[in-house]
């Protein structure tokens, strides 16, 4: 018996819903087996519920010994598919899968042992009784054959067998009971069957669909489940790689940032030096070696600028960077970025100016500072002759602040590029080449401002014109002023050029003797007695020593050896002098971790590597109030 149609037969077909790959028979198989099984049970019980009518009807009219002859097959059959029924239910799921053939079969061969049995009854009970029971036989065994249409389409060669087994022997009863209206009713049920196997037909093909559509929808579920598990596996491959390519670029800028901050402590020693009266009143060193030294101090700085690029950027792309806005003042922010640059553009010739002071802005302080921060850088680097404007409006209820530049401008065609990652303009055509402050950088500057200002929702724009100039803007949520009485009284700047150090006891904690050297060579140069320990046990050990005096200012490394921190050694110092405690700066090579936190919580100042001389001579005026 072949329970179901054959592969072709059962191929999706081309309308809208069943396009696409060829499904075989053997995968539907299981769908079909339990949608059978699904309704099985109300369909048995229908069908005993007409058996129990017939035998009802002719209890009075059939003979005897037929009818307790049929009525026997009946429950027999009806017991046997009960219990294939039963059978099915308490068989696991897996193996009712991988036995559907044989489940489909055992479902086949019970309804056509029951269409059998029903066929029997119009043989023996057709010609018996009135009318009205003759009329009842056809219609019981017409609505049967109707109800299995749905148990039994899909398996049209099964259901044309069990539709002849019930109507054959009632057609062939009705030609031979002499009845003189035979003729129709024997052409009603011809009608009647024909009509049936046409319904059947057309359900067969809609559960087909529905089943093809199914079966099609668990591959995609199954496919989906799968590419989305590689998905997931492959982003955990990329985070993983973003947290490593991150933690690398942390690890080489601290080691690299170490030799660095180390030649900018020795070129600032030897230029103290250089310039020192030399003995008989004769004036400094040689000019040209200095000249070299400020070259050294220059190349340092623009290695630094070059890490802090590469970090940030980096830092960006992992998400290593969360927005805090706030409302805050642009005073301080135009305040620092003069005091950082203004040497700079001193030393290319330009001006650089401020307006817009007295705004306020709603945005995370640090990403703003930065974002003008290469702005600013990125004008002065372009900028041969003129000046710098940086300023700040309103309009429309935002602060647009701006960066305006007389420097070689943007050809337009290149203007959408300026944002890309290692991508530089040539400005000023090929005949003029990048001068040396333009060819110091990797052209990540704006990259990075691009992505802060997606960061912090600042929407930015440019316009420029060759040998004009350029403008850069950036638009900011105009912030709320601090009540007058918060307001931070203005500090006054404090002279740190000529700072000494004479009678100052300076305690210095590093662990790379290059580093330690530089700096222990410099604070001397400024006038400190300087005491140097490589680790925090070293430091601990003078400490219990009898040499030990307080000194006034602590400068330690965070990164120490043995897995101790620059924190540890802080903490032994205090601990063993009085209060008030020991002022501290910690310099450290990183730049991820939450150092700024700690800062605030242990009492000292944070430096990065490299230092420059000059910031560091600062902090220490600072930390000292020295005025």
């Amino acid at each position: 018996m072949n329970a179901l149609p054959s592969p072709a037969v059962l191929a999706p077909r081309r309308d809208a819903a069943a396009v696409g790959e060829r499904i075989d028979a053997a995968e539907l198989r299981p769908d079909v087996v339990r949608s059978i099984y699904g309704q099985a049970s109300p369909a048995l019980w229908a069908y005993l519920l007409g058996g129990v009518l017939l035998v009802a009807i002719f209890a009075g009219v059939a003979p005897r010994a037929q009818l307790v002859a049929w009525s026997a097959s009946f429950a027999l059959v009806w017991l046997a598919r009960w219990g294939i029924v039963r059978w099915y239910a308490r068989t696991p799921h897996a193996r009712r899968n991988a036995e559907a053939s044989a489940w489909l079969a055992r479902w086949c061969a019970g309804a056509l042992a029951a269409a059998a049995v029903w066929g029997l009854a119009a043989w023996l009970f057709y010609g018996l009784g009135r009318t009205a029971q003759q009329a009842t036989v056809m219609l019981l065994i017409y609505s049967y054959c109707v109800g299995a249409i749905q148990l039994l389409a899909w398996t049209y060669r099964v259901f044309i067998g069990f539709l002849s087994l019930c109507f054959v022997p009632l057609i062939a009863r009705v030609l031979l009971s002499g009845d003189a209206d035979r003729i129709a009713l024997t052409v009603l049920l011809i009608v009647s069957y024909m009509m049936a196997l046409a319904l059947a037909w057309t359900y067969r093909r809609v559960f087909e669909r529905a089943i093809v559509l199914k079966v099609r929808n668990e591959r995609l579920a199954a496919q989906l489940k799968v590419e989305k598990q590689i998905a997931d596996e492959a982003r955990q491959v990329a985070e993983t790689a973003n947290r490593a390519k991150t933690q690398f670029f942390a690890a080489a800028s601290h080691d690299l940032r170490q030799p660095l901050h180390a030649m900018g402590l020795f070129a600032e020693a030897l230029r103290a030096k250089l310039s020192a009266p030399q003995p008989g009143g004769s004036g400094g060193g040689n000019a040209e070696v200095l000249h070299l030294v400020g070259s050294i101090d220059a190349s340092v700085d623009a290695l630094e600028g070059l890490f802090g690029e590469l970090l940030d950027i980096t830092k960006i792309d992992t998400g290593g960077v969360e927005p805090r806005p706030v409302d805050f003042s642009l005073r301080e922010l135009f305040r620092r970025l003069a005091l950082q640059y203004e040497p700079t553009a001193f030393e290319k010739g330009l001006a650089l100016r401020f307006r817009g002071h007295h705004r306020h802005v709603f945005g995370d302080p640090v990403l703003v500072d930065r974002i003008v921060r290469n702005l600013v850088s990125n004008a002065i680097r372009y900028t041969r002759d003129g000046g710098i404007l940086v300023g700040a409006r309103v309009r429309a209820g935002r602060v647009l602040i701006q960066v305006w530049d007389t420097g070689v401008g943007i050809p337009k065609a290149e203007q959408p590029r300026v944002f890309d990652e290692f991508y530089q303009v040539q400005g000023g055509g090929a005949d003029a080449p990048l001068d040396a402050h333009q060819a110091k950088g990797l052209g990540l500057g704006l990259a990075i401002v691009r992505r802060l200002a997606l960061l912090t929702d600042a929407p930015l724009s440019l316009a420029s014109e060759p040998g004009r100039g350029t403008v850069f803007t950036v638009s900011l949520p105009q912030g709320k002023p601090p009540p007058p009485s918060l307001a931070p009284a203005p500090i006054a700047a404090k002279p740190v050029l000529g700072l000494t150090l004479e009678h100052r006891r300076i305690v210095v904690v590093e662990d790379e003797a290059a580093v330690r050297e530089g700096l222990s060579l410099l604070l001397t140069g400024w006038g400190a007695a300087v005491q140097s320990f490589e680790t925090a046990a070293r430091l601990e050990a003078w400490l219990a020593g009898p040499a030990a005096t307080k000194p006034d200012l602590a400068i330690v490394d965070y990164r120490l050896p043995e897995g101790r921190t620059g924190l540890d050694a802080l903490a032994a110092l205090r601990a063993a002098f009085a209060a008030p405690p020991v002022p501290a700066i910690v310099v450290t090579g990183s730049t991820i971790g939450g150092h700024e936190d700690e800062a605030a919580a242990h009492d000292f100042h944070l430096l990065i590597k490299p230092v420059a001389p000059t910031k560091l001579r600062a902090m220490i005026a600072f930390k000292l109030g020295l005025k």
